[in-house]
């Protein structure tokens, strides 16, 4: 029988941990004030209001994670896996998502501001309300995403494919 000493317990700045069956958790990370060096992401993992400003996360795999109002501002997240994931208002200015993996993401009220967005797939994304000022979204692909009232002003869009796309006028792009 394992004996715990309670006087030795560490208190961490979580809002919640939740812990799901035996040996499997999901961490919830709300107001987080750890470092982002300690806190761990992954694939279906919780983490809102973090900052991740200027962290590498090149090449991870966050899919399904809901990283709601985090700051991503000039993270390199070159070539990540964000499949599916929760990330309204959230800040990416200035950050590197070139080939980064978008598919049915929610960016609803994102700010992706000189964001690098280039050969980043963005199918089926929900965008809305998303500032894409002056972005690289050169040969992106926003096929069926809704971008409605996004802002694309300065954007570079050459080779970007907004075949399906709600565009921020309201109009499906043929």
């Amino acid at each position: 029988m394992t004996k715990f000493n309670m006087k030795s317990k560490k208190i961490h700045p979580f809002t919640s941990v939740i812990i799901i069956g035996l040996g499997l958790f999901l961490l919830t990370v709300t107001g987080c004030q750890k470092p982002a060096t300690q806190v761990q992401l992954g694939q279906d993992q919780e983490c809102f209001g973090c900052d991740f400003s200027g962290k590498s996360l090149q090449g991870q795999n966050l899919a399904g994670a809901k990283l709601n109002n985090s700051n991503f501002s000039q993270a390199d997240l070159k070539g990540v896996n964000l499949q599916g994931a929760l990330l309204d208002s959230v800040n990416l200015t200035g950050a590197n998502l070139t080939g980064a993996d978008l598919t049915g993401v929610a960016l609803t009220q994102a700010i992706l501001t000189n964001a690098n967005l280039s050969q980043a797939n963005l199918t089926g994304a929900f965008i809305r309300g998303a500032k894409l000022n002056n972005a690289n979204l050169k040969g992106a692909n926003f096929k069926d995403a809704d971008l409605n009232s996004a802002d694309l002003t300065g954007a570079d869009i050459k080779g970007a494919n907004f075949q399906g796309a709600i565009m921020p006028d309201g109009t499906i792009q043929q």
